[in-house]
């Protein structure tokens, strides 16, 4: 990436106008515009002074930024297959974000073990079918419906889900 448009980036981040950065910088408004537009490239200490006003640091400011990965196809899903059910990770790298989507599929007339207790709370869609979900002592009927109809489950709780249809059910579940 080229100095002036990562200065810009910066800038733009933080909220600031080329105006209020080039005061802080003791520069002018036509020099911050130069540089952004690649016209002319600043000193050492001038690149200090802009960085500064950034809140970064030059280590930060020249690390090597790969893209994260934000879409995935399903030959890249990870996969765990037990008799009764598959479990499939969506994004693979998501264990270090604060939602992990999985996708299950049960068989008809199986059960899910209780879920290990975790941090966070967990979203569950049922794209096909229908599941029994238990929640302490409840026992909740859950079937595809419109997007519109969406159960929010705290992690406080545990749960366990269960198909006993004889369709194959897809439930679709983002843990965090």
């Amino acid at each position: 990436m080229e100095l002036g448009t990562k200065i810009k980036r910066l800038r733009l981040q933080k909220n600031l106008t080329q105006e209020e950065l080039a005061d802080r910088c003791e520069l002018t408004k036509g020099y911050i515009s130069q540089l952004e537009n690649e016209l002319t490239s600043p000193s050492i200490t001038t690149l200090e002074d802009i960085l500064n006003a950034l809140g970064t640091t030059f280590a930060d400011f020249f690390k090597d930024e790969k893209e994260e990965k934000v879409v995935f196809t399903e030959a890249e899903f990870i996969e765990k297959i037990d008799a009764t059910h598959k479990i499939e990770w969506l994004v693979p790298n998501a264990q270090k974000n604060e939602m992990e989507p999985i996708r299950v599929t049960l068989e008809p007339h199986t059960t899910l073990e209780e879920d290990v207790p975790h941090e966070g709370e967990e979203f569950g869609y049922v794209l096909a079918g229908r599941v029994w979900l238990h929640i302490g002592q409840a026992a909740y009927s859950v079937k595809i419906r419109p997007l519109r109809n969406v159960s929010w489950i705290p992690t406080i709780l545990k749960e366990n889900v269960e198909s006993l249809f004889s369709l194959k059910i897809l439930p679709l579940l983002i843990t965090g």
